[in-house]
């Protein structure tokens, strides 16, 4: 059984989200969102994600606990593992939380984390291409997130960061013919001049992006050859509405004022609370219905196999035995 004293607190550091976002905007033509969610609280939760999986592996660089890395984490497939302990591949399953009296206490009642349900998706645990022998590792990172229009207005009156987004629908993120756009043509009704940075594919799936600076109420055409769209970033919220426009699309796309959101993950700290094998959760695991009410989440979008965090083996644990396997 795990205590309070056995969850790992690892810092968290700005860079992290920039790394998040870096690696968001790469996997956005494979995002997959739920029925009735919106795709910016994928978005951030996807940011929270990279950005555990990457101070994982920082900590073991720093205290000197030997693992591997496999081949980068491929954006088609983004719940792949990164991180192999002792050969045995490692699944990080985190979760954002985000609710202020739930940060408080976190920090100041660690043992409400021992409470929670360890999950897993269903569908993640039927994965085939994984051993019995690989494990789940499980973490929460405390953090905010500023995405209403009133948390915006008092963060643009501060020095924190934020990166605004505006995510374009299947037809231009995803399409289902693969041919280029064509000329971009973007339009802005703003009256201050601003920067926009367009992001999608070229013909071989490669990340495409382009700084674009954008006169007031005027047109620029873009002729690098994209073959998907898959986000606008600017750095403020325009004034008026802004469109792009292919070719191959009948109509553009117009983006109202109120349609950015904000995707910066504010983090706070990362606990690392314990392991268990694949194996032994599928033996122990208890089934948790979709919109279940659970301490990560108000409701679940999904079905769930779950075993308590309380009975999860300790991070130090694992360690010592990496250590063991090194050796052998």
């Amino acid at each position: 059984m795990l205590t309070s004293a056995d969850i790992l607190h690892i810092p968290y550091t700005p860079d992290l989200t920039e790394a998040g976002i870096a690696y968001a905007l790469r996997a956005l033509p494979n995002l997959f969102e739920y029925a009735g969610s919106k795709p910016y609280d994928r978005i951030r939760r996807m940011v929270a994600n990279v950005a555990v999986e990457l101070a994982f592996r920082r900590y073991l660089s720093q205290q000197n606990i030997p693992f591997d890395v496999n081949a980068p984490m491929p954006f088609t497939e983004p719940d792949k593992y990164n991180v192999s302990l002792g050969g045995r591949s490692c699944d990080i399953k985190s979760f954002l939380i985000s609710h202020r009296d739930q940060i408080l206490q976190m920090r100041s009642n660690p043992t409400v984390m021992l409470g929670a349900p360890a999950l897993v998706p269903s569908d993640h645990q039927s994965i085939s291409d994984h051993s019995d022998h690989d494990l789940y590792l499980f973490a929460f990172l405390s953090g905010l997130i500023a995405a209403s229009q009133s948390d915006l207005k008092r963060l643009f009156e501060t020095t924190q960061p934020y990166y605004l987004m505006h995510v374009l629908p299947d037809e231009w993120r995803k399409p289902t013919k693969w041919r280029p756009l064509g000329a971009l043509v973007l339009k802005s009704e703003s009256d201050a001049e601003m920067q926009v940075e367009v992001s999608g594919q070229d013909e071989a799936r490669g990340f495409l992006t382009r700084v674009v600076h954008l006169p007031a109420q005027k047109r620029v055409t873009i002729h690098d050859a994209f073959y998907s769209v898959s986000a606008l970033h600017v750095k403020n919220i325009p004034e008026g509405r802004l469109g792009i426009h292919s070719l191959l699309h009948k109509e553009a796309h117009i983006i109202p004022p109120l349609e950015w959101s904000n995707i910066w993950v504010y983090g706070m700290d990362i606990y690392l609370t314990g392991f268990i094998s694949r194996a032994e959760f599928r033996q122990r695991a208890k089934w948790i219905a979709q919109n279940s009410n659970v301490f990560q989440y108000a409701r679940t979008k999904t079905k769930n196999l779950a075993v308590p965090v309380a009975e999860l083996k300790s991070m130090q644990e694992l360690f010592t035995r990496v250590k063991e396997w090194a050796a052998q």
